[in-house]
């Protein structure tokens, strides 16, 4: 007897989507970045300083020095607690970026979906078209994630150039800085332009064609923590050469800023290509969990608040 035909999983369009609540998708999002700020930001701390560090690591005490600094002799307690610098900037960023990544990602879905949904699926067929959708949702929310800059650029100073302060407050540099704060930003749209869409894109895509789920929200937790390791992984890579640039803007001193077009022709001349991609091995190793842990967090925690509330 001939074996049955296998029945084929149709795909879903990308008009069809399920819309949690708002509270569901800012709680479940707020949830997730507080729980990566706990934590990975050691982990934060040690990837901006390597990446800020010029030229090469040729000793065990010279990679002691660029991750601990002047703590680079105290006791491993002192050292280890030398990598919270700057938690409360932290603090703020990561729970304020979370949640608006995350939880602001699925409205822009939405509105694409509800008002270009069909002309995603004309373009790429069905299945292609609403993970497409997803991922230029994605797109969209990263670019405008700059708002969010000046706090980013506090942070990554009190990581990795302290002295750059001198004994200021926030309130002093904001005064001070004003709008030097958003030095970089087109190096940050850039960045989050290619690197939230492969994010929310890689995600789509494994729930699709690996899972082949209609409905992404119905993804068990098993499910959503591959998908975000598809996603959190292809964001990293594709986005790495632009963040190192990005990093190094940032962490110079407020009174010696150095634009992006001059620190990428400094780095291709004077340290070659690879040194677009330092810190992407220890960022893979570790920022990538961070990243994969908030964004299974909230893909997981976000449906679960909207049956509750």
């Amino acid at each position: 007897m001939a074996p049955a035909p296998v029945e084929a999983v149709a795909k879903s369009a990308a008009s069809d989507f399920k819309k949690e609540s708002a509270s569901a998708r800012l709680l479940g999002a707020g949830c997730a970045g507080v729980a990566e700020l706990l934590v990975f930001h050691p982990v934060d701390t040690v990837a901006k300083r390597l990446m800020s560090n010029y030229g090469r690591v040729t000793s065990a005490s010279q990679l002691n020095s660029v991750l601990f600094k002047e703590k680079a002799q105290a006791p491993i307690v002192t050292r280890y607690l030398s990598l919270f610098p700057g938690l409360g900037y932290a603090a703020a960023y990561k729970v304020l970026q979370r949640v608006y990544k995350y939880g602001g990602q699925p409205f822009v879905r939405d509105y694409l979906a509800k008002n270009h949904g069909q002309e995603f699926d004309r373009a790429f067929g069905k299945g292609n078209g609403k993970a497409m959708m997803h991922a230029t949702a994605g797109s969209l929310i990263g670019i405008g994630e700059i708002i969010l800059l000046p706090l980013d650029v506090l942070k990554i100073k009190r990581q990795t150039n302290p002295e750059s302060f001198r004994g200021r407050g926030v309130l002093r540099i904001v005064a001070d800085e004003g709008f030097g704060l958003y030095r970089g930003w087109g190096w940050t749209a850039a960045r989050n332009a290619p690197g939230s869409f492969a994010l929310f894109g890689g995600s789509a895509a494994a729930k699709e064609y690996l899972f082949r789920l209609n409905d992404y929200n119905k993804a068990t937790w098993s499910q959503n923590f591959v998908a975000s390791i598809a996603g959190a992984s292809s964001s990293l890579i594709v986005s790495a050469p632009l963040d190192v640039i990005k990093t190094r803007i940032q962490n110079r001193n407020f009174e010696n800023p150095e634009s992006g077009f001059r620190i990428l022709s400094n780095m291709a001349r004077k340290e070659g290509v690879s040194s677009f991609f330092k810190g992407l091995t220890p960022k893979l190793l570790t920022t990538g969990p961070k990243l994969v842990f908030s964004f299974w967090l909230a893909q997981t925690l976000i449906p679960a608040f909207s049956k509750v509330m």
